[in-house]
C-alpha cells in the first residue's frame, strides 16, 4: 500500500481559459488528492490519509476516492468547510491559483497512529506543509515513517501565495530532507528554494526528480547518477494536476521495479531510471490534455 498523506480541495476552474469572467466549473483536488487518485487510476494500491469536510464537497471529493479505489480508512472529517482554489488558466494552459484556506477542514489534520506494516510509500507536500495546525502534523507523520523505513516521496509544489515567511519555509524545507527517499520539484519549485539539495551526503534525499515542462523530466541520485527523458508533445488543455500525476507514475514505476524497499533505490541504473521518467513523462501528458485533474488510467498509457 502506498499512502498519500495531505490535503484535498476543490479548485473552481474556469470554463474559458483566459477570461476573467469565465463560470467556475467546480472539480476534485488538491496535490495529495490528484497523487492518490492517479495512483488508484493506474491500479496501484492506495490510501488517502487527510482531514476532509462533512460538507457536500467533502462528501463529492470521498466519493471521487472511493471511485478511484482508493482506501479511505485513514481519513478524519470534520464540520468545517472544504479549501477552494481559484484557478486562472493563462493561454499556454499554465494555472495559477488564489486560495481559501481559512478555518477549512484539512488545516485540522492531527497525527494519526503509526501506519500499517503493509504500507511501502508515503507521499507527502503542497499545502498540507505550510497551513497550521496541520502542517506540524504532517511534518511529525513523515519523520515517524521515514525513521522506521518507509519510503518517503516529498512534493513541495510551492505556492508562494500561503508562504508568509519565505526563509522560515526555506529551512523548514532543509529539515525536512534527511527524512525524504524521492525529492520531486519542479523547475519553478527549484528555483523559489534557492536551487536544489546537494548530492552525495547522508541527508540527500536518494534521489531528486525535476519536472521541466514540455522539456521532460530528469533525475539526480545521491550517488551521482543523472538521467534524462524529454517530453511527449500533447495538444495542451491546462497543466492542473500534471506535477501530481508525475508524483503517482514514479510511485508506480518504482513500485513495479520492488525500488520502494530500503535501499532499493539506490540501486536503480541509468536505463531503470530512464524506463520510470518515460512512463511519468507519458502519463503527465495525458492529464494536460484534458481540462482539470484527470489522471489518466492503466488502459490509456498501455494503449
Amino acid at each position: 500500500m502506498i499512502v498519500v498523506a495531505g490535503e484535498s480541495l476543490i479548485d473552481l476552474v474556469p470554463r474559458e481559459n483566459g477570461s476573467p469572467l469565465s463560470p467556475l466549473l467546480p472539480r476534485p483536488g488538491g496535490g495529495p488528492y490528484n497523487t492518490a487518485v492517479a495512483l488508484g487510476r493506474l491500479g496501484a494500491g492506495a490510501a488517502f490519509c487527510s482531514r476532509v469536510s462533512t460538507d457536500p464537497f467533502g462528501e463529492a471529493l470521498l466519493d471521487g476516492l472511493r471511485t478511484a479505489g482508493i482506501d479511505v480508512s485513514l481519513v478524519q472529517r470534520g464540520p468545517e468547510p472544504t479549501t477552494l482554489a481559484v484557478a486562472a488558466v493563462g493561454a499556454d494552459g499554465s494555472a495559477g491559483y488564489a486560495f481559501y484556506a481559512e478555518g477549512t477542514a484539512d488545516r485540522l489534520f492531527a497525527l494519526p497512529p503509526r501506519l500499517p506494516d503493509a504500507v511501502r510509500a508515503l507521499a507527502v507536500g503542497t499545502c498540507s506543509l505550510v497551513l497550521e495546525p496541520g502542517a506540524t502534523a504532517y511534518e511529525a507523520l513523515l519523520r515517524r515513517e521515514a525513521d522506521r523505513g518507509v519510503f518517503t516521496l516529498l512534493d513541495p509544489n510551492i505556492r508562494p501565495g500561503l508562504i508568509p515567511d519565505a526563509d522560515a519555509y526555506r529551512a523548514r524545507f532543509t529539515r525536512w530532507l534527511p527524512s525524504v527517499s524521492l525529492l520531486k520539484v519542479s523547475e519553478e519549485d527549484a528555483a523559489w528554494l534557492g536551487g536544489l539539495p546537494p548530492a552525495g551526503t547522508a541527508a540527500s534525499p536518494a534521489a531528486v526528480v525535476v519536472t521541466r515542462g514540455s522539456r521532460g523530466l530528469s533525475v539526480r541520485t545521491r550517488a551521482g547518477l543523472e538521467a534524462a527523458v524529454p517530453g511527449v508533445a500533447v495538444r495542451v488543455a491546462d497543466t492542473i494536476g500534471a506535477g501530481d500525476t508525475v508524483n503517482a507514475a514514479l510511485l508506480h514505476a518504482l513500485e513495479a521495479r520492488g525500488a520502494l524497499a530500503p535501499g532499493a533505490l539506490d540501486a536503480l541504473d541509468a536505463d531503470g531510471w530512464r524506463e520510470v521518467l518515460g512512463f511519468a513523462a507519458r502519463a503527465a501528458a495525458i492529464t494536460c490534455s484534458r481540462t482539470g485533474a484527470e489522471p489518466p488510467y492503466a488502459r490509456e498509457l498501455e494503449a
